[in-house]
């Protein structure tokens, strides 16, 4: 449109750098950028030289001649004498309306361009996204602003959702290694009766019966046994169980060196025993433990495998081990026929909760009476899962109040930035953009900065994970990629929101 003007030459100049006709006729061209059917000139040759006005008259009746209708304002006769009628004012009245011709000019068709919709619309897209970047780059401490808000809230966000996950997952990991969905029974009414150890209860009889049950993948007695350990004239102080030969398949307890004992060393009554790794470090050192022999109460047991040390809720127990069967224990170390406690595996496919009802109603009705209290992993473990659940919940709120305290701040830089651009709004709908085409720069512009923010959080999320998971030795930071994106798309719809709002109110009055 210039160069048909005749400004094909001043294309890279600034509005400053150029004449006041020349102005004029960058004025006539905007008026023809978005179709200009009708042209109101008003006063079009005020304040220019008789050349420039000559030059400018010229180009409205070219216009005339190729269709256009020109409504042209002056006080100048000499231009008036350019129209086909002319309608003269006085004082808010009509005095006169001279028809010269009524030659009407036909409006020339405009040209046919070959372009299909989608390059339209890509050449509409590749503009703005040009304009969007211009933008942010000529703004780079707005920008970085804006991005700052974007990294800080994606950073907690993420950061704090993967410390949750991470300290959720380590605290079931212990209760876990307690023995998976597993059930304790022990005599008393309860953790803290002082009358527990005087009612022994329970015996080997019940653990028989519970053995029958279709729920229950297997059983294993413990008897607790006392008295001094020695090995070598050295005189140790060690916890020593009696149990069954599943007790290490039922606590998730590993084999370190030699083996088990079996059920037919636990019928057979043998003086074998499986010792833990802290009893082979504080007893035996350096020495191979194997077929060793340890006098309890004056009676030899012989050493056959080391297991790895017992986990109670994360914590490696210091204390040594030592895991006899309880035949022996019972027979001919202690004579007691009575039991502790009974450890019961429940199967997979069984619910836990409806195994413990029936186990606890099959005890009753054998003894009588509720004597004996059961403690269930898995219901401690849903309800540790559901409190940390509930505390990732409140942690991730919390994370969530500086995600919004940050889009706050972005908000009103946002605001700031749209509301100091309308006049770049205003001159781009002059020269023919459309409210769309306003709207799409600046959403581009947005998606531009929380793209940028968003993956410099995210990063910046990561690489705090790597540093504390390196100096953590308590539980890692585990990222997640439900957190990751939630986080970003929140945060990325929360800005392009308040985007869309301002762009579309500046987009409709530019001024």
């Amino acid at each position: 449109m210039l160069e048909k003007l005749g400004l094909g030459d001043k294309l890279d100049n600034k509005p400053s750098q150029l004449s006041g006709g020349q102005q004029q006729r960058v004025s006539i061209a905007r008026a023809l950028m978005n179709g200009g059917d009708i042209i109101l000139a008003d006063e079009p040759t005020g304040a220019l030289d008789s050349k420039s006005g000559e030059t400018v008259m010229e180009i409205l009746r070219q216009l005339h001649a190729e269709g256009h209708t020109i409504i042209l304002v002056t006080h100048d006769k000499n231009v008036a004498q350019f129209a086909n009628r002319i309608i003269e004012i006085k004082d808010g009245r009509i005095i006169q309306d001279q028809r010269k011709s009524d030659l009407i000019a036909e409006k020339s068709p405009s040209p046919t361009v070959n372009k299909n919709a989608f390059s339209f619309y890509k050449d509409q897209f590749m503009e703005s996204f040009r304009m969007s970047v211009k933008a942010i780059i000529a703004h780079k401490m707005r920008s970085l602003l804006t991005m700052l808000g974007i990294i800080i809230g994606i950073t907690s966000v993420v950061s704090v959702v993967a410390l949750g996950t991470g300290s959720q997952q380590k605290i079931l990991a212990n209760i876990n290694s307690m023995g998976t969905n597993t059930m304790d029974v022990y005599n008393g009414t309860g953790f803290g009766d002082r009358n527990a150890e005087k009612m022994q209860n329970l015996n080997i009889a019940d653990t028989q019966m519970l053995a029958k049950q279709s729920y229950i993948e297997s059983v294993t007695p413990n008897s607790g046994v006392s008295g001094t350990l020695t090995y070598s004239n050295a005189t140790f102080t060690a916890q020593v169980r009696g149990v069954g030969e599943q007790y290490f398949n039922v606590k998730g307890l590993s084999l370190l060196q030699g083996s088990f004992f079996d059920a037919t060393q636990v019928k057979s009554n043998e003086n074998v025993a499986v010792i833990d790794e802290n009893t082979l470090k504080q007893v035996f050192g350096e020495k191979n433990p194997l077929g060793q022999i340890l006098m309890l109460n004056k009676k030899p047991l012989k050493v056959i495998g080391v297991a790895t040390a017992r986990n109670n809720m994360g914590n490696i127990s210091s204390s040594l081990n030592i895991y006899i069967p309880y035949t022996t224990a019972m027979n001919k170390i202690s004579g007691n026929q009575k039991i502790d406690s009974i450890t019961v595996k429940i199967k997979d496919d069984v619910n836990s909760t409806v195994a413990e009802k029936d186990l606890t109603n099959l005890l009753t009705i054998r003894h009588g009476k509720k004597d004996f209290f059961v403690m269930n992993t898995d219901s401690i473990k849903q309800t540790i899962q559901a409190t940390t659940n509930t505390m990732k919940l409140l942690i991730s709120s919390i994370a969530l109040i500086s995600l919004v305290v940050g889009g706050i701040g972005v908000m009103n830089i946002m605001l700031v930035s749209v509301t100091e651009r309308t006049k770049e709004i205003g001159v781009r709908m002059a020269i023919g953009a459309r409210q769309s085409n306003i709207l799409q720069q600046f959403l581009i512009e947005a998606v531009l900065i929380c793209l940028i923010g968003g993956l410099t959080g995210i990063f910046l999320s990561l690489m705090l994970g790597v540093l504390f998971n390196w100096l953590a030795t308590d539980f890692t930071m585990i990222f997640s990629t439900f957190s990751i994106g939630s986080g970003a798309l929140l945060y990325a719809n929360w800005r392009n929101f308040r985007l869309y709002a301002c762009s579309q109110r500046f987009a409709i009055k530019p001024d």
